[in-house]
């Protein structure tokens, strides 16, 4: 069982394959979703399991990306989120939540790995790394 992955929730095969490719290339675990239900499912079965989340803000019908990181982040208060959007970008102000990352399709995979870097790095350490 993969732990401390990055949970990668995209609707979109090819771009799901693209950042799952980039991510794994850049040293992550990697877990992806289709949809936001799934990612709640994954998620819900081990919170310990993921480091991040990367996701998608529109998923087809039924709940988004914000639905899936306010459910993240109601577990756990300060779990790493990157959204990403071709549109939705404009809401992240309202819909996202707070110290989270919002980078607008497309988008640079260099950028998506920085970020997720950037959230992680500024994590404080857990007790049991001391």
């Amino acid at each position: 069982m993969t732990t401390n992955a990055v949970l990668v929730v995209e609707d979109e095969p090819l771009i799901q394959l693209d950042l799952e490719t980039a991510l794994v290339e850049a040293g992550f675990d990697v877990v992806t979703a289709n949809s936001a239900a799934q990612a709640i499912t994954l998620f819900d079965a081990g919170p310990q399991r993921f480091k991040a989340l990367l996701t998608d803000i529109r998923l087809g019908p039924g709940q988004t990306g914000w639905d899936v990181a306010r459910h993240v982040r109601r577990e756990i208060p300060t779990f790493p989120v990157v959204y990403l959007s071709g549109d939705g970008a404009i809401y992240w102000g309202s819909e996202g939540v707070p110290n989270s990352i919002m980078i607008s399709k497309p988008s640079f995979l260099p950028q998506v790995i920085t970020a997720l870097a950037t959230l992680l790095n500024e994590q404080e350490p857990s007790p049991d790394a001391v």
